[in-house]
């Protein structure tokens, strides 16, 4: 399995990882099943996403997907960071394997997860569509 240099680099040189104390809102994805768990912290100031950080057990891909995820969204505005796709993460990494796309698809979820948590906690209203359920059985067929 050949992975891109830009795979190899957030692989081994993550960015934005660690915890956000007081997070303005948190997405974790993932089953224990398959191996990948991404949890991804939020810090939003006026509409932005000022901060954003993530833990992921799994894989490399797991790890190159969740940080380049986080460099995709942080300072953007909460309405852009949720129309990062599954799709813009493997351009951004110049590609995945196959059989590993399903982690890109856990760093969008993952993302989508922690603005609707965020939207909860603070009573904006949204349209449910734009959140599917997340979890791995919508990605890597684990069962």
């Amino acid at each position: 399995m050949a992975y891109s240099a830009k795979v190899m680099d957030h692989f081994q040189n993550p960015r934005n990882v660690g915890k956000i104390e007081n997070a303005d809102g948190v997405g974790e994805v993932g089953n224990a099943k398959c191996g990948d768990i991404m949890k991804i912290y939020l810090k939003i100031e006026d509409d932005c996403i000022v901060d954003v950080k993530f833990n992921t057990f799994g894989c490399a891909s797991a790890i190159a997907t969740s940080s380049m995820a986080t460099e995709l969204i942080k300072g953007k505005p909460v309405s852009e960071a949720l129309t990062l796709t599954n799709k813009a993460v493997v351009e951004a990494l110049d590609g995945l394997p196959p059989v590993k796309i399903h982690c890109s698809v856990l760093a969008e979820e993952a993302v989508k997860a922690a603005i609707k948590d965020y939207y909860d906690k603070n009573g904006i209203e949204y349209d449910a569509d734009l959140f599917g359920e997340s979890g791995c059985s919508n990605c890597c067929h684990c069962d």
